[in-house]
């Protein structure tokens, strides 16, 4: 199958300067999500999602494609997942002979990943064909069928329009588990994506996470990965191995 994945990468992040070429351990930022596409076995092209001339120079000298850049429309704050998705597959589309199948979305705010958790995602969309897309997902910490909203008056009820008010005070382990999306990976049909104008789909399957690792956000969470022991992982070997060092 042709799969193939797609790194965004926009310019403008405002929380953290330049956040997506972040020097991590000598290497930028979304380095570490172009070697994790590398080292999986079933990705057969690695493709950066970008607004800058700047950036798309440091991905490609990582390995990845960058055949062009994507408009400052869909580039901003408030630019959808979709926009640029279905941008970046029907330029592709427009240069390729043959037809994408999948697309594997690799979020650089996650740099550490373990290869085959991408591999075994991908098996499990090929392996699903009712599968409009695979999501991973981990377990909340936190129990939301015990939170609480306010109307205009200050009164509480459920968020929940199936809950009661009092039903938040029954014990957690009444109501069944709920997960988050956490950007690990999530592969995606095109076809979902091209034709129907939707990332996930009605029948997205949850891929479970039970890794722990750090979604960079804010600063601090930049801190915690420059932190972490990322010489024990494989995509930081791969970096180390063929780079050996930042090219920003």
């Amino acid at each position: 199958m042709n799969i193939i994945a797609i790194i965004p990468a926009r310019s403008g992040s405002k929380g953290i300067k330049d956040k997506n070429i972040s020097d991590v351990a000598g290497f930028p930022l979304l380095a570490y999500s172009i070697a994790a596409a590398k080292l999986s076995s079933k990705i057969s092209s690695v493709v950066v999602s970008t607004d800058s001339d700047k950036y798309a120079a440091i991905a490609q000298s990582y390995g990845a494609e960058v055949p062009f850049l994507r408009p400052s429309v869909i580039s901003g704050d408030t630019a959808l997942d979709i926009e640029y998705l279905d941008f970046t597959l029907r330029k592709l589309n427009e240069t390729r002979n043959d037809k994408i199948e999948m697309a594997v979305l690799l979020r650089p705010t996650t740099p550490i990943r373990d290869p085959r958790d991408i591999d075994n995602a991908i098996d499990m969309l090929i392996e699903r064909e009712d599968a409009t897309a695979v999501v991973s997902v981990k377990e909340t910490s936190e129990c939301p069928y015990k939170w609480v909203k306010m109307d205009d008056r200050g009164i509480i009820k459920s968020p929940f329009n199936e809950l009661s008010t009092d039903d938040v005070n029954l014990p957690r382990q009444t109501f069944p588990k709920l997960y988050i999306p956490d950007g690990y990976v999530d592969v995606l049909r095109t076809e979902e994506i091209l034709f129907n104008g939707n990332v996930y789909g009605e029948n997205a399957y949850a891929w479970i996470n039970h890794h722990e690792f750090v979604d960079i956000d804010v600063a601090q969470d930049l801190k915690k990965v420059r932190e972490s022991k990322l010489e024990n992982s494989s995509v930081y070997k791969y970096l180390k191995d063929n780079y050996g060092g930042i090219k920003c």
